[in-house]
């Protein structure tokens, strides 16, 4: 039993290579006070035990990293922030609560946005599709590849003009095929 006549600092450097024993004679030394610290706050023995419990576990945890000059102090400096942690515990899950309620609906708005933009391509594949071959490939290098009409009809080995008229016949042709304006905004949105 001479551990318990050992200084804080002898008890710490014994804890720091895993002596259980000087942990024990620590824990008997100021569990008590750090008790009567959380049970004035707290007025309740279970909230205020688990308290004082979770700070010599995190202490047990944390014995290899940790450097403490004033082991009181130090107690002291824990048990207060774990009181004031599980005082804003009730307030921060309000604010959690909150921040998920907005971050799930901006993942619904991001979802049928996403829908809706699948739709969107869809449809502008079926009508696309309705196009002679070469309007198409001409509508699909500029709007989809985004090459410029002299690019493309360098490629193509047409002038640049008869690239301008296969647009002009692709446009037209979607615009009388997306009767809904919000469509039409929104298709222009997307490739222009």
């Amino acid at each position: 039993m001479l551990k318990v006549f050992k200084s804080d600092p002898d008890l710490w450097e014994d804890i720091r290579n895993d002596n259980e024993l000087s942990f024990e004679v620590l824990f008997d030394r100021y569990w008590a006070r750090l008790y009567k610290i959380a049970f004035q706050r707290l007025n309740d023995q279970e909230q205020s035990m688990e308290i004082v419990h979770d700070v010599f576990v995190s202490l047990w945890n944390r014995r290899k990293e940790l450097q403490i000059s004033s082991f009181s102090n130090f107690l002291l400096t824990a048990i207060r922030y774990q009181l004031y942690t599980r005082a804003k515990a009730p307030k921060l899950a309000i604010a959690f609560k909150a921040d998920l309620t907005d971050s799930v609906q901006s993942e619904l708005n991001l979802a049928d946005t996403g829908i809706r933009e699948l739709e969107l391509q869809r449809e502008l594949g079926l009508y696309l599709d309705q196009l002679p071959k070469r309007c198409h490939e001409i509508f699909h290098l500029s709007r989809i590849e985004h090459l410029s009409n002299q690019e493309i009809a360098d490629k193509l080995g047409v002038s640049k003009k008869s690239v301008e008229n296969q647009l002009t016949i692709a446009l037209r042709h979607l615009r009388i095929a997306f009767k809904n304006i919000a469509y039409i905004v929104l298709f222009f949105h997307l490739f222009f």
